[in-house]
């Protein structure tokens, strides 16, 4: 998806007209799940690898509490140097509707 500037001429008219609109909110960015059994997790300690559900190159999902609103990839910030993470979006929902 790419915005168009009607889109972002529409979303900048939405937040002046939306005094809610410089609340900043937190993302969870979830990269995977694991399902260790008790007696593994008693077992773990430092260096210890707890294996995900997902691959390296798997999309991550982006939540705002238990609400899905969004896939993307795993980056580096360019520029930076020092190894921070960012996402980029593939896939974001449309917050009335869900993720499709």
């Amino acid at each position: 998806m790419t915005d168009t500037p009607a889109d972002h001429a529409s979303a900048t008219a939405a937040d002046m007209s939306n005094p809610f609109s410089a609340v900043p909110i937190e993302i969870t960015v979830s990269v995977g799940k694991a399902r260790p059994a008790i007696r593994e997790l008693l077992s773990l300690g430092r260096d210890a690898v707890l294996p995900l559900d997902r691959r390296v190159d798997d999309a991550v999902e982006l939540y705002i509490g238990e609400r899905l609103i969004a896939r993307g990839q795993l980056e580096e910030v360019e520029g930076d140097g020092d190894g921070q993470l960012a996402v980029r979006l593939t896939e974001v929902a449309n917050l009335r509707d869900g993720l499709g």
